[in-house]
């Protein structure tokens, strides 16, 4: 992501009550590279790019979007989740986010249409999927595995 004329097509933008704290988790927990940030009046963050692998995510805080809330604000509630889907190293990741805290919702687990995945939630409850592919599957593999109609899927 040095190139900012390239960034990817889709960047999610997460609002946190603390957004430097939540920068310095998801470089630990997940892997992410700050690589952009812009202060505010004291100090405070007005828009940040954090990138992994070919993708990335934006992170911000008060006062940047006045009408913006956390899950902590809202009991826990959220309205979506980011995906993060890796090449490679599942389990060290899910290990890593382990260490660092991650609220665990859903164990790392081989799904029925050849990804596997684990669930957590960040220090500020926002949630995260993270999966790799680790069997290929036609589509026609992908419905009896899984007991429903699949459509769009390769094979």
């Amino acid at each position: 992501m040095a190139d900012r004329a390239r960034l990817p097509t889709i960047g999610p933008l997460l609002w946190y009550r603390d957004p430097r704290a939540a920068i310095a988790w998801l470089e630990k927990a997940f892997g992410f590279e700050c690589r952009i940030l812009v202060e505010g009046e004291g100090g405070s963050v007005m828009h940040s790019e954090l990138a992994l692998g070919d993708g990335y995510i934006m992170v911000v805080g008060p006062p940047t979007f006045p009408n913006s809330r956390s899950p902590l604000d809202l009991d826990g509630c959220h309205t979506a989740s980011v995906h993060i889907q890796l090449a490679e190293g599942i389990e060290a990741h899910y290990a890593r986010a382990r260490a660092a805290g991650a609220e665990i919702n859903r164990e790392l687990a081989e799904q029925p249409y050849g990804d596997t995945v684990y669930t957590c939630r960040d220090l500020e409850q926002h949630p995260w999927s993270v999966g790799q592919t680790t069997k290929v599957m036609s589509t026609s593999e992908m419905e009896a595995a899984t007991g429903h109609k699949v459509t769009g899927a390769a094979g």
